[in-house]
């Protein structure tokens, strides 16, 4: 868990979001908020280790960076008012590319998701292609995590993609561009011992679709268009 001067750090930060505030008090964010995540990180692969190998991610290649790429965003400041980190399912091309799980953490609450957030084009087809075929089975298993996670979502075209028919049965499941959970829990979480269980339970939840999603990734070959 986190010391509860992770959460006021992250207050001060939100309300000082410049490098003249943050510099003299690097030490706190480094002893106070990066080390208590790089234990929780550490925690959390050591559940993954019999219960999801494939998502164990050594804590330097989880953990984003505090700082923002200011380069093409209007908002220049310089500071995320987070910290978060990620668990990409190995084989993956990138770290949002394929089945991945996240969380993070600051003083407004904390942000627990999985899913596959930014797939490639070939691997966009590869997932659609299986979705078409198997969705009758897949809409089964995306019901498990509702109740702590939500309904799946992500961004979706206006019209299915070429290829597939109009009124495919899964149209809605193939417009899709992302299948992901996503949901928020109190900010206090994170001081209590309570925080590595309640991760763990929404990770868990989740594993079975994100192994789903999963399967047409495992080909090495790309997909044919579909022939309907």
């Amino acid at each position: 868990m986190f010391p509860p001067e992770a959460l006021t750090f992250f207050r001060g930060l939100a309300r000082n979001n410049d490098r003249d505030w943050f510099q003299p008090r690097k030490e706190i964010f480094d002893s106070k908020v990066k080390a208590p995540m790089i234990e929780l990180i550490e925690q959390i692969n050591g559940e993954f280790a019999t219960l999801a190998p494939a998502y164990i991610n050594e804590p330097k290649k989880a953990i984003y960076r505090i700082y923002r790429d200011t380069r093409f965003s209007a908002d220049k400041t310089p500071y995320k008012t987070h910290l978060a980190a990620i668990f990409p399912r190995r084989g993956s091309e990138s770290k949002h590319a394929g089945p991945g799980l996240f969380f993070a953490v600051s003083h407004t609450g904390i942000e627990v998701a999985g899913g596959v957030y930014g797939p490639m084009p070939d691997d966009l087809l590869k997932i659609r292609t299986w979705l078409a075929e198997n969705h009758a089975s897949f809409r089964k298993t995306a019901a498990g995590p509702k109740k702590l996670m939500g309904d799946l979502r992500g961004s979706s075209l206006t019209r299915i993609p070429k290829g597939f028919p109009a009124d495919h049965p899964a149209a809605d499941l193939i417009k899709m561009k992302q299948w992901y959970y996503g949901a928020e829990l109190d900010a206090n979480l994170a001081t209590t011992p309570k925080l590595l269980p309640e991760l763990m339970k929404r990770f868990k939840i989740m594993l079975p679709v994100l192994e789903e999603l999963a399967k047409p990734l495992a080909a090495k070959k790309a997909v044919a268009m579909p022939r309907f």
